[in-house]
């Protein structure tokens, strides 16, 4: 892979904060999980990949570089890793694309460093942002109740790309692409480009007329005190445009809250170690602190192995300038973090290496081919009460469904769940108002399990409603 990109000197004299190169918990801490987690944390060392063998630190550490050398197709993949990368994957990454995939393919080197090269088939980064065929389910591929917006969040837009689904609160989808894609991605009917299963809904305003609109909205409707800016991700959002925008929303006095939404924190900690990233966020961390507004930025790891020095230098760097906190949303994907051990490893890998904070982990939405990842509401619930006690209250991670319709609700609180069938029933908040049936009571929201969980009965069960719906 040619590394002629040219690295910005103001861009590789950014990181002000160099003396906190040394990210992680002393060596040879024990883990409450039994291993030993907390060994000194190192950069991987991209240099043993053959497409980075030639790639000098500078350029490492250059988002420029590291946007201009990711990888967007398996041509690109099989030019960095060659021989590292089994045929077999290869095969099965390129049907996967062909006929499965609800995202293409878009990884920065970065990411791609912080895979096991030895054993891709089995990483857990790899089996979540670069998925293969024959990683997917056989049997039960898709929940008859999958679909690619699966939360409903276009249906619920009052205006394009603003999504107000809780009473105080909106969601801000400002682009509608990301540093990366992952696979299970929640919002696969917007984000990215088209794949060959589907086409991707397409804004139909200017971004600038875009937010016009949504700040009118906001403006109009006072209830709303917490905004989380997303897309896609922030890290996308031009910096004159992002600045722009949190400062019109710093300037309506109901809002109280703002969280920006960045997985780029993880996937291209790069982005964050930019002189002109930085400034522009600290001027905006000085003008939410002024306003007595709570700044926060959310990012989304799911595996240790994720959390590296940058991304600690970066996180900490957020903090630095004035943010009031740095926190972790991650997903359980089955294969990946799906147990308790895995989460608790994550969490104070989080805690001792960036000073983000473990925030929440939510089950895998139910969208089309991922059933191989979801989980069951019984392991969740298995997984949240062994976490119980393992980490400061304040640090302990909330696991939580996000119901269509009605949002999260922490992995406890199904007012009825049925095993065999795998249908977990929920009602929205009781301080809420909520939707009532033609008999007059609480109308009550399901979830589904992953009908690859259930026993023989319940599978039998889903078996013959789809029958007697052909």
């Amino acid at each position: 892979m040619p590394n002629d990109a040219r690295v910005d000197e103001a861009e590789y004299k950014a990181v002000p904060f160099a003396s906190r190169t040394s990210i992680g918990p002393r060596r040879g801490t024990t883990a409450p999980s039994g291993g030993v987690m907390a060994q000194t944390c190192d950069e991987p060392d991209w240099t043993r990949i053959p497409g980075f063998r030639d790639v000098t630190r500078r350029e490492w550490e250059c988002a420029t570089w590291q946007r201009k050398h990711a990888v967007k197709n398996l041509r690109q993949l099989k030019d960095a890793l060659r021989s590292m990368l089994p045929a077999s994957l290869a095969e099965s990454i390129a049907r996967d694309q062909r006929e499965r995939a609800g995202m293409p393919i878009l990884l920065p080197p970065h990411v791609l460093s912080t895979m096991n090269m030895d054993d891709l088939w089995n990483d857990p980064v790899r089996r979540y942002m670069l998925p293969a065929y024959d990683d997917r389910s056989v049997n039960w591929a898709v929940h008859p109740k999958a679909s690619r917006d699966s939360l409903h969040e276009q249906e619920m837009w009052v205006v394009e790309g603003l999504t107000h689904r809780y009473p105080n609160k909106v969601l801000v989808e400002l682009i509608a692409t990301c540093p990366q894609y992952c696979g299970h991605c929640t919002r696969m009917h917007l984000v990215g480009k088209d794949v060959p299963q589907a086409t991707k809904v397409k804004f139909g305003l200017p971004p600038r007329e875009r937010q016009r609109v949504m700040l009118e909205y906001l403006e109009a409707t006072p209830s709303i005190r917490d905004v989380v800016v997303s897309g896609g991700d922030v890290a996308n959002v031009p910096l004159e445009q992002l600045e722009a925008f949190i400062g019109e929303l710093l300037r309506i006095p109901t809002i109280r809250d703002i969280r920006l939404a960045s997985k780029g924190l993880v996937g291209l900690p790069q982005h964050y170690l930019k002189a002109e990233t930085l400034a522009a966020l600290e001027r905006i961390a000085r003008e939410a602190r002024l306003r007595g507004v709570n700044l926060a930025l959310h990012t989304h790891a799911n595996h240790l192995n994720q959390i590296t020095p940058l991304v600690g230098k970066a996180s900490t760097n957020l903090l630095d300038i004035g943010l009031r906190d740095v926190r972790n949303q991650g997903v359980l994907l089955d294969g990946v973090n799906a147990t308790s051990a895995d989460v608790l490893d994550l969490c104070l890998g989080l805690l001792d290496r960036t000073m983000i904070m473990p925030y929440y982990f939510f089950m895998c939405d139910i969208i089309p081919h991922a059933e191989h990842w979801r989980i069951s509401l019984e392991r969740a619930q298995t997984i949240q009460s062994e976490l119980m006690g393992l980490l400061p209250g304040y640090a302990t991670p909330r696991i939580v469904c996000d119901v269509p319709y009605i949002g999260k609700r922490w992995v406890h609180q199904a007012t009825r769940y049925d095993r065999v069938r795998g249908i977990s029933y929920w009602m929205p908040n009781p301080t809420l108002a909520a939707e009532s049936n033609e008999t007059g009571e609480a109308r009550r929201y399901a979830y589904y399990d992953p009908i690859r969980t259930l026993p023989a009965e319940g599978q039998d069960w889903w078996q013959s409603q789809m029958a007697e719906e052909q």
